[in-house]
């Protein structure tokens, strides 16, 4: 099975310097680590102890989609 993360920094004030947020969109999981790679080990074991779960239950895990990712920027006068 195959899964998009999505990384992004977390503020400072939130947690701490050099902190990430991972994020799976298809699963609506986020979790966080410590440094990109920190974020992304913490998904990986998010997701799979999300999968045990519904394997368990004898509960469906649907496939990923095709999934696409972009940055927008707002005009800051719109905010």
């Amino acid at each position: 099975m195959k899964f998009s993360v999505v990384i992004e920094r977390v503020p400072e004030h939130e947690i701490g310097a050099g902190y990430y947020y991972a994020h799976v969109p298809a699963l609506g999981l986020t979790t966080h680590g410590y440094g990109i790679d920190g974020a992304r080990a913490a998904a990986q074991e998010l997701t799979e102890l999300w999968v045990a779960e519904k394997k368990a239950n004898n509960e469906e895990i649907l496939d990923i989609r095709e999934e696409y990712y972009s940055i927008m920027e707002i005009d800051e006068y719109a905010l």
